[in-house]
């Protein structure tokens, strides 16, 4: 399937491949949000199961790879805890994982790579896992206004700060931002990025989610730092591991924690914020 799908590629412009594929992907995840519940399901499971994947490939170019018999049962665990895995007590996965997947690794050859294996697999668990379950937390435990509005608000928002911070960036960006990690994000569109994100909340916060000013300006804030960091903290992965995106996998635009590095870390501060002062 993914020669067929880079066989067609190679006969359309980089342009052209990356907008097909944009939409194509695009309207596939429309449709499974149409569906409902079990579409977010299906596509927390897919995308998820994609990204622990990608990030499997970046920690062996690290030197520690992520075994599969840790990273993917766990970041299952940690995705669906308290949703689907809700009568499966988190602390029981976690002391599981500490136990089980230390020992796994007694008397072979080689501790220091075997402690540093485990390591990754419970990272990348964590890295991957916990923003899916941020995002399932939100849709379900929404009350005020419906969970799927929550969910593109903060990807929307998302969206709209990372297109701002790259065409300013671009067209007026003179500061570097953060130089040694990514050397084409600049100072001028991070902040436009982040001047944006207050204003899109603002106005949905109000309208749509039935917030006050000021709890909406505040997420908005939020979404757009964290959307910052997490773009920041996937470019750093990269960088480390030697590579330009975290996989081929989608044409013109690289792999999934490509597409959503920025918004891995939002569901999790949005979440907080709100359940903590009773806004969803």
């Amino acid at each position: 399937m993914t020669a067929r799908v880079s066989a067609w590629a190679r006969h359309l412009s980089p342009l052209m491949v990356r907008v097909v594929s944009g939409v194509m992907l695009l309207a596939a995840t429309v449709a499974l949000l149409v569906i409902g519940l079990y579409g977010i399901y299906v596509i927390a499971l897919v995308a998820g199961g994609v990204a622990l994947w990608e990030f499997r490939g970046l920690s062996d170019r690290w030197g520690f790879r992520a075994p599969s018999w840790l990273l993917y049962p766990l970041g299952v665990c940690f995705a669906l805890s308290g949703t689907v895995l809700k009568a499966v007590p988190l602390d029981v996965v976690l002391s599981i994982a500490l136990i089980a997947g230390l020992s796994m690794f007694l008397g072979l050859p080689g501790a220091r790579e075997g402690i540093g294996r485990w390591a990754m697999g419970l990272a990348g668990a964590l890295y991957i896992g916990l923003p899916f379950n941020y995002y399932l937390l939100i849709y379900q435990g929404a009350h005020r206004a419906p969970g799927l509005t929550w969910l593109l608000l903060i990807v929307a928002t998302v969206v709209v700060s990372d297109a701002v911070a790259l065409l300013i960036g671009r067209r007026l960006g003179r500061h570097g931002f953060f130089p040694a990690i990514s050397p084409k994000k600049t100072v001028e569109g991070a902040m436009a990025g982040l001047a944006c994100s207050v204003p899109v909340m603002l106005v949905a916060g109000v309208l749509l989610l039935h917030l006050s000013p000021l709890h909406s300006a505040v997420l908005g804030l939020l979404i757009g730092v964290t959307a910052q960091i997490g773009d920041l903290v996937e470019s750093q992965m990269k960088r480390l591991a030697g590579v330009k995106d975290s996989s081929h996998l989608i044409p013109g635009h690289g792999g999934i924690l490509d597409r959503m590095d920025s918004a891995m870390f939002p569901p999790i501060v949005v979440f907080l914020y709100a359940h903590s002062l009773g806004l969803l």
